[in-house]
């Protein structure tokens, strides 16, 4: 997976590698690259030298993400085509990272060749990297052995490791290893590397050794790979850029599964590379709810997973409440010395409804009631959270504080910077905040809830209730955020009930909640689709000609895919077939630029004005759910919709991608289900 910079990244979940184009890692101490596993650098140096010189790249094989290979030269750019040496670099990631080196003597005599691998190991956390901060208080230690070199680092109980051997006999030392070999003209020599990481607890057993377990070498993940497409839908479109995004996102959700350490085994999506490798309640519930139509075994262990982390108690630095689920679980050393809160941290305030949001919406779509029953208790205190905890003024909404004010976050929603939230003429609110998107998670949670309790769980007094309170909030809502001389909902309410009266794509999560009316969609509708939002390659998150926009701004007006994905589903909803479609088309047109990849987000400059999508400078690439957006948008361009008894079909269809089929869609419908629809001007072949 290589990027515009230059890097090149190989991913198996939350084990990765990023290195230069050579296969070459020499780290700087605020850049992401090295090789990773649960949020920790294992190494910062590997960089092969042949006879004292460096490497250089010819070409690199990114097309596995599990897999890279690099062909490559000693030397500089300029002796390419004097070249009598040459190898080739083919590294898989797994539990652990091995390396196939091969060197060739093209040459007409016979070499001795000086192979030396330089290696180092930080152990930096992932947010000493992310924050350019490094005090470690722990102690290294190396250890040269007859066959391996091993480094390590220990700090109190906690324990990392990481073992370098390779197969063919080396001479290693503190810094590396060296073989010396003959060559003879056309001759090759290869031999294998490796290496096996370890996170050791006080009494010596590796928390990795699970994973290990589930994939006992790195040869597993082609049959991995093979199995997971195949349990896909097949999408047959005669649109090859179409086919080209959703088989790139498809493989993309394949690399980002992981197995989170001492949770059992079971698979769920990493939001992101580099800095999101890791479980996110919001993020992980919103790509399960994207990707329902097409990869739906991501849901039930997403559930489930943060069912057992939910919160149980009252914790001011981790920001836990009994009810809440979680924002993000670390794994590195920040968080075990709780210098970062992440042990898990449950600052956000979305993930909660979002919780029964798609338990829900999973029932619908499987018939798996078993599940909804099992995680019955958990969705209740979710939907209990909502009105006990959250609302922190007593006026019926969400709203957010950050109680650590140490490392807690500023803003709890979605978007998450700290700047996210103002006034159309740039002041920040005070605190707490009552975001308008948050507020329509919650309807929909409560709605959803009834449905459960009703249908599932054999309650219909609590479904009373929570329909009761469902409509009260519609009101309440529809009084409190709705701006009548701007035609939208106010970006949020500020502590004193101050309408915060930015225009953001924030309101077109309102449609896919089902809490606007539909008389006032149009309005809505028509800022979405309008020149201050709408770029031409998507909706900004932040409307042209308010004080903080800015196009290259985080969250203040670049275009983030999945923000448009469920956009456009909202649009659907009310009917806006059209524009839906103007939105589906424009994000799957700018993935084309990125290779079919649709990144974290890209910058919100007119489409007129610049021809392409531009990218966000520190955007995550892979990203699940902007993965997950292209899923999302081709359920929304079929109109697949399963709150019914069938899957009922919407016969429009966005006039850009031609014809379009989903077959095989997993689900209650069974395997021999295929949803198609085509242009008027375009018919069925």
């Amino acid at each position: 997976m290589q990027d515009i910079q230059g890097t090149v990244a190989c991913i198996d979940g939350n084990t990765f590698m990023v290195s230069d184009a050579s296969g070459d890692v020499e780290s700087s101490p605020a850049a992401p690259v090295g090789l990773f596993a649960a949020d920790t650098r294992f190494l910062s140096r590997w960089m092969l030298f042949v006879n004292g010189e460096c490497m250089t790249a010819l070409s690199v094989d990114d097309s596995q993400y599990y897999e890279v290979t690099f062909f490559v030269v000693p030397g500089a750019a300029v002796d390419y085509v004097q070249a009598d040496v040459s190898a080739i670099r083919r590294r898989r990631i797994g539990p652990d990272l091995t390396e196939s080196l091969t060197i060739f003597n093209y040459g007409e005599r016979e070499m001795e060749l000086d192979i030396r691998l330089e290696v180092a190991a930080d152990f930096a956390d992932i947010f000493e990297i992310k924050f350019d901060v490094s005090d470690k208080a722990g102690t290294y230690y190396t250890e040269v052995g007859p066959n391996d070199l091993r480094l390590g680092y220990r700090r109190s109980t906690y324990h990392r490791e990481v073992v370098v051997s390779a197969t063919e006999p080396a001479e290693y030392d503190p810094d590396g290893l060296r073989f010396t070999v003959q060559l003879g003209p056309g001759e090759q020599w290869s031999t294998r590397l490796q290496a096996a990481m370890r996170a050791l607890r006080p009494d010596g057993v590796d928390l990795r050794s699970a994973l290990r377990a589930q994939r006992p070498d790195e040869t597993t993940l082609p049959a991995s790979l093979r199995a997971w497409v195949a349990a896909a839908p097949t999408l047959d479109t005669d649109s090859v850029a179409l086919q080209q995004v959703y088989t790139r996102s498809l493989v993309d959700l394949a690399a980002l599964r992981f197995a989170p350490l001492s949770l059992g085994g079971a698979t769920v999506p990493a939001a992101g590379l580099p800095w999101f490798m890791t479980l996110f309640g919001r993020d992980s519930l919103l790509t399960c709810l994207q990707t329902l139509a097409v990869t739906p075994s991501l849901a039930p262990p997403t559930l489930r997973i943060l069912a057992s982390l939910q919160g149980a108690r009252r914790d001011d630095v981790l920001e836990e409440d009994p009810g809440r689920i979680l924002h993000e679980l670390r794994y590195g050393e920040s968080a075990a010395f709780e210098e970062q809160p992440h042990s898990p941290y449950y600052g956000t305030v979305d993930a909660s409804p979002l919780f029964v949001v798609l338990l829900d919406e999973y029932e619908r779509w499987s018939g798996d009631t078993a599940l909804a029953l099992e995680l019955e208790q958990e969705a209740r205190a979710a939907l209990t959270w909502i009105d006990r905890y959250a609302d922190l003024t007593s006026t019926g909404y969400i709203w957010y504080e950050r109680r650590n004010r140490a490392t807690g976050l500023d803003n709890q929603c979605w978007k998450d910077s700290w700047d996210s939230i103002s006034y159309a003429d740039g002041r920040l609110p005070g605190f707490p905040r009552a975001t308008c998107e948050t507020q329509g998670y919650a309807y929909d949670a409560k709605i959803r809830g009834a449905r459960l309790a009703r249908t599932v769980w054999g309650d219909p007094a609590f479904a009373d209730r929570l329909e009761q309170e469902a409509a009260a909030l519609y009101d309440r809502f529809n009084r409190d955020f709705w701006l009548e001389d701007r035609g939208f909902y106010a970006l949020a309410l500020d502590h004193d009930g101050t309408p915060v009266d930015s225009l953001s794509s924030n309101i077109g999560h309102l449609l896919w909640s089902g809490i606007v009316p539909p008389e006032r969609a149009p309005r809505i509708v028509e800022h979405l689709m309008g020149p201050a939002l709408f770029s031409g390659w998507g909706v900004r998150t932040f409307a042209e000609g308010q004080r903080r926009y800015n196009p290259l701004g985080y969250h203040n007006g670049t275009v983030w895919p999945f923000d448009n994905s469920f956009i456009a589903w909202g649009l659907r909803r009310y009917g806006f077939t059209s524009e839906a479609g103007r939105i589906a088309e424009s994000i799957l047109s700018a993935a084309t630029y990125f290779q079919g990849r649709l990144p974290e987000a890209f910058g919100g400059f007119d489409r007129a004005t610049t021809r392409y999508p531009v990218r966000y400078p520190t955007a995550g690439s892979p990203q699940a759910w902007s993965s997950g957006a292209c899923m999302l948008l081709i359920r929304t361009m079929l109109g697949l919709n399963p709150h019914e008894d069938h899957l009922a079909v919407d016969p429009a269809l966005p006039h850009a991608f031609g014809r379009m089929a989903l077959l095989d869609i997993p689900g209650r419908w069974g395997k021999a289900d295929a949803f198609a629809r085509h242009r008027p001007d375009h018919p069925p072949s």
